[in-house]
């Protein structure tokens, strides 16, 4: 790998890639050296080995997932790009180094067919206007897109016009949605959803699975390394017939479908507390052939395993990817009473992780291995997966 070096004309402004200046191999230097630098004493405490960071080979149009927020411009244009770093400035972009290159494009024509529509852009300030946001996924392993057009209020003008308007310049679209979102605050997303075209939904695939994606679906925005990371987790469980897996904060069942897909007669409860991604994960396992082996519950993933362990249950191994703010002591108690062989810990949070691995070596289980993934190039960020064991 050479140390070649990538520029972009907004950079400075837009802030998003802060080490788009680094060449490569010494971001994943820095990233290793961070991550080694955290987990140093519980690693050389256990005797674990910190692997090498899993990078890309050309860490380039690796976002699957781009956005862009709107706002009013002069002469009736609408605005649209990035955010500056630390404002609400727009920087407009024509083009992200990071981005599926379709996708800027599209984000784009939204901003051009309004402005001919007249569709007025939302003014932050005064909270009015309609245009908020517009959200494009795009398949990794598929051709399938998904539009999300995010307003400030269910009235969407001259919304059969826009739609054409959109198809014409970008026929491959298959699905747009308008998701209705009128708070006055910095989330992007509302909770209601209309289908204004295609099916609503668009369907990616991982490790050859097929996963279903809806407008407000959590779903990894780099694919490539989403499938390094999957097997990294799905080899350190060293998942064998007859075990039983608990796949906690599950989301719409990704990491516990591509476990049961690759192995055999392992059963898998997942849980996740947002009812739409549970609903979305029993789909996702009838279309992958192992809803018999997949189970999916609505709860608190926390209240559900102390109910578990009040309960005598037990789990041959416990699979676990929480938000950034970590799992919680009750949970990391409870593991220690179901009393899994091994725990795999997913995370995008080196920190709070280092944290609730203490919890659970304090209960009996030592740090196995541990790999750092480049999710996220030209940033700070680094995810993690962790694999402990019970001594």
């Amino acid at each position: 790998m050479g140390f070649k070096t990538y520029t972009c004309p907004i950079a400075k402004k837009c802030g998003g890639c802060e080490w788009l200046a680094v060449p490569y191999p010494i971001q994943l230097r820095r990233k290793q050296e961070a991550i080694e630098k955290l987990f140093a004493q519980m690693a050389r405490e256990d005797g674990a080995p910190i692997e090498d960071v899993r990078g890309m080979d050309e860490p380039l149009a690796f976002r699957h997932k781009a956005a862009t927020p709107f706002a009013p411009g002069k002469g009736g244009r609408i605005r649209s790009g990035f955010y500056a770093a630390g404002s609400h400035r727009i920087v407009r972009c024509d083009a992200c180094l990071v981005e599926d290159p379709r996708a800027r494009e599209v984000l784009t024509t939204v901003a051009h067919v309004a402005e001919k529509l007249h569709i007025p852009a939302y003014e932050e300030d005064r909270g009015t206007g309609c245009l908020r946001h517009a959200v494009l996924r795009t398949g990794y392993a598929t051709d399938e897109s998904l539009l999300t057009i995010v307003t400030n209020g269910p009235q969407l003008p001259r919304e059969k016009r826009l739609v054409e308007g959109l198809l014409d310049a970008c026929p491959e679209l298959t699905s747009i949605v308008q998701n209705v979102n009128d708070r006055r605050t910095n989330a992007i997303l509302g909770r209601d959803c209309r289908t204004l075209h295609g099916p609503g939904i668009m369907h990616d695939r991982l490790l050859g699975c097929t996963f279903e994606i809806g407008p407000t679906s959590f779903y990894q925005t780099n694919p490539a390394q989403t499938e390094v990371l999957y097997q990294l987790a799905i080899d350190a469980a060293q998942l064998a017939e007859g075990n039983r897996v608990l796949d906690a904060y599950c989301g719409t069942g990704t990491i516990g479908i591509c476990a049961a897909a690759a192995s055999n007669g392992v059963q898998v409860m997942g849980v996740e507390q947002v009812g739409g991604a549970v609903s979305c994960a029993k789909r996702n396992a009838r279309a992958n052939g192992v809803s018999d082996r997949c189970d999916f519950i609505r709860a608190d993933a926390t209240q559900y395993l102390v109910k578990a362990a009040h309960a005598d249950e037990h789990f041959d191994v416990v699979i676990m990817d929480p938000p950034r703010a970590g799992s919680t002591p009750e949970f990391l108690s409870a593991v220690a009473s179901v009393a899994p062989a091994r725990v795999v810990y997913v995370s995008c949070n080196a920190v709070t992780q280092a944290r609730d691995l203490e919890i659970l070596r304090a209960q009996g289980y030592r740090l196995e291995r541990l790999t750092p993934v480049d999710m996220f190039p030209h940033t700070k960020h680094v995810e993690t997966v962790a694999l402990v064991t019970h001594t």
